[in-house]
């Protein structure tokens, strides 16, 4: 540790004499520096928003990082001055279950705010003089609408997506969203078509191109202009995943260089560079070359037997591994950190914050966080500051504060028990649906799948539910909320 600290300081004098005799500019300096490991390895938890009354499902910056949004379980959005703590603004959010995204929309003066819930809602709430707010419906999803995703530099533009697979784009301007299409299955033999939809991302250099991911191996990456065509540009699965019917995806993310970061549940995550996918039909053209496949890693495992497999190889990989962190029990999204994405940040279900060298893949940092989960992290668009939260009522905000640089723990000890599918089903047909198709999936005979008859079975599942046709799976045996990410 001793040595890392001291070669990062000295290439840091490097540059501050450089940039003082005019050989490095200001703005490559802070660029430079902005992202130096000893920063990362000082992060500590500067300060706690508290004041929701629920588990806060999403954080968000504004353009210039000064105001933090939040929203929660409890339906309210909150404003915050997240350097003094002090909340600027807390309204309800018109939404009728749980708030899952709130971002603000750029160049709106932070006045202008789109949210999605579980309630399939898709709302947008103006900030009026002295500090009334007023939330519109613009439309809604069937089913719970997971994550929308904001046009880069565009005050009216962005899209959503949600449990019914459906993408959704909405102009603030036009008097109606636009269904764009719906996101299917790519195997034929499969009773469940429809995919579930986690996660949306724009790539920051193409806004045309649109990625999206859920309850399947495959982030679909789509061309907008062509979207008629219902087809991906690309999919994006490592090798070793393709045709497991046993994962599905809970985080995305691009970085400044247009590489995909891909969270899957029960597994590891994923760095795609650009133009690495599998194609328009998605099939394999090579092998991972990085990392094994030996899914995600046990809460009390040696931590550093993980850094150590994850580094560089002499090879050029065509996907990135990250490991040690635990994604079962909820949809936690994923994120770069560091002002030119050199870092990779998640949360875990043993409520700790992971955080990788997004070049060599090597975990760096693991830092205790919430008594809970941690679902959330949000980079601060312009500093080395972060963001976090989860299944605790608190937003925590971490700076580089520490007087003494981190070290990895050799172990983490907290075990967590999943306390249920990731993916929810929206339906008994869905149950019913999902059942046949893990049947299915455990034939070993290629013949067999050939064989079989997808209108029987469906059939089958419309005999079984007319014995409970009034059973909507709202709400589970004891008691507990359904909408629960």
């Amino acid at each position: 540790m001793s040595r890392r600290f001291g070669s990062d300081s000295g290439a840091s004098v490097v540059d501050l004499c450089g940039r003082e005799v005019g050989q490095i500019a200001s703005t490559r300096f802070a660029r430079r520096r902005g992202a130096a490991l000893d920063l990362v390895l000082r992060l500590e938890m500067y300060m706690k928003l508290d004041g929701h009354r629920g588990c806060v499902n999403t954080i968000s910056f504004n353009g210039d990082g000064g105001v933090l949004v939040s929203g929660s379980d409890d339906k309210t959005v909150k404003i915050w001055d997240w350097e003094s703590g002090h909340m600027n603004l807390s309204f309800h959010s018109g939404h009728a279950s749980n708030v899952f995204q709130a971002k603000f929309m750029p160049f709106s003066d932070d006045r202008s705010i789109v949210t999605c819930a579980a309630d399939g809602q898709v709302r947008h709430a103006r900030v009026l003089e002295r500090g009334e707010v007023e939330t519109i419906l613009l439309s809604r999803h069937e089913g719970r609408t997971h994550a929308l995703a904001i046009e880069p530099g565009s005050p009216n533009i962005f899209y959503t997506c949600g449990d019914d697979g459906l993408v959704q784009h909405f102009d603030l301007r036009a008097a109606a969203a636009r269904q764009l299409f719906t996101c299917h299955g790519r195997d034929a033999t499969s009773y469940v078509s429809v995919i579930h939809l986690n996660a949306i991302a724009i790539d920051p250099r193409n806004h045309n191109l649109v990625a999206v991911a859920g309850s399947d191996e495959y982030a679909r990456v789509y061309d907008i202009r062509k979207y008629k065509l219902g087809m991906p540009r690309d999919y994006f699965c490592p090798p070793h995943l393709v045709g497991n019917d046993f994962v599905g995806i809970t985080g995305l993310a691009f970085s400044d260089q247009s590489e995909l970061l891909v969270s899957y549940n029960d597994e590891a995550i994923y760095l795609f560079p650009k133009d690495t996918g599998l194609g328009s039909e998605g099939v394999l053209s090579s092998q991972l070359s990085v990392g094994d496949d030996d899914g995600p890693m046990s809460m009390d495992m040696d931590l550093s037997s993980a850094t150590t497999s994850l580094m560089d190889t002499d090879e050029q990989p065509t996907s990135r591994r990250y490991a040690g962190h635990r994604n079962c029990e909820t949809l936690k999204g994923v994120n770069f950190l560091g002002p030119g994405c050199e870092y990779v940040v998640s949360g875990s279900d043993c409520g700790n914050i992971f955080i990788w060298k997004k070049r060599s893949g090597e975990l760096i940092r693991v830092m205790e966080a919430d008594n809970n989960v941690v679902n959330c992290l949000q980079s601060h668009p312009h500093s080395l500051v972060l963001a976090s939260s989860g299944i605790d009522r608190e937003v925590k905000i971490w700076t580089p504060k520490a007087i003494e640089s981190a070290t990895l723990p050799v172990k983490i000890n907290r075990r967590h028990t999943a306390r249920g599918c990731i993916h929810p089903l929206a339906s008994p047909r869905d149950l019913w649906a999902q059942l046949l198709s893990t049947r299915e999936t455990s034939r070993t005979s290629a013949e067999e799948r050939r064989t079989s008859n997808p209108v029987l079975a469906q059939e089958l599942v419309d005999l079984v539910l007319t014995f409970d046709v009034t059973s909507d799976g709202s709400e589970s045996d004891d008691g507990t909320d359904a909408n629960a990410r």
